[in-house]
């Protein structure tokens, strides 16, 4: 079992910045692929981004490569999506994701455990 914690949403203006930290406890964290997922009121839940078990490979959503960043550290225990030029259709809750899976998931089926998201709002 692994406990996922999201941090770091909040308020923020057109073309600004923000980074999300999800931490993981429970069992080993490196055993994961980690994902990024997101939910916009009235929206299915979209896939945002996801990583590797080690960290050397990712895989972004159309709408945010360039832009969002995903990494881990693996003595942290953390996944991290840093995310730069924030746009309103941003705007949602995010979550973060491990999966039991190899390589990098991008479907939310392929993903095991979640956190409870954090919201991000960017104002226009």
């Amino acid at each position: 079992q692994v406990q996922l914690v999201e941090s770091g949403g909040g308020l923020v203006q057109a073309g600004g910045s923000l980074r999300l930290s999800c931490a993981a406890s429970g069992r080993t964290f490196s055993n994961y692929p980690m994902g990024w997922f997101r939910q916009a009121p009235g929206k299915e839940r979209e896939f945002v981004a996801a990583i590797n078990r080690s960290g050397t490979s990712t895989y972004y959503a159309d709408s945010v490569k360039g832009r969002f960043t995903i990494s881990r550290d693996k003595v942290k225990n953390t996944v991290y999506l840093q995310m730069n030029s924030l746009k309103p259709d941003d705007t949602a809750v995010y979550y973060c994701a491990a999966s039991e899976r190899i390589g990098v998931p991008r479907y939310e089926d392929d993903y095991d455990y979640w956190g409870q998201g954090t919201q991000v709002t960017v104002s226009s």
